[in-house]
């Protein structure tokens, strides 16, 4: 006989963080805000290495990485 398998259905959202992003925090900036710039700086890292972790995890949690036209 076969096991029931509990499962549950999650909401994502995708979160995309436009490159370049801001170089320095304004006053003004709201939480997620100062996130996409923390992550866009990471994601300008000279480390290879650091870059391929954090987009590693970028994708995990649905956040993808989109330059500027």
């Amino acid at each position: 006989m076969g096991v029931a398998i509990d499962y549950q259905k999650l909401m994502t959202e995708v979160v995309y963080i436009n490159l370049p992003g801001p170089s320095e925090p304004d006053p003004g900036m709201a939480g997620g805000e100062l996130l996409h710039g923390f992550l866009a700086e990471l994601h300008e890292a000279p480390d290879l290495a650091m870059r391929e972790f954090v987009t590693h995890l970028c994708l995990r949690w649905n956040i993808h990485y989109r330059a500027k036209p």
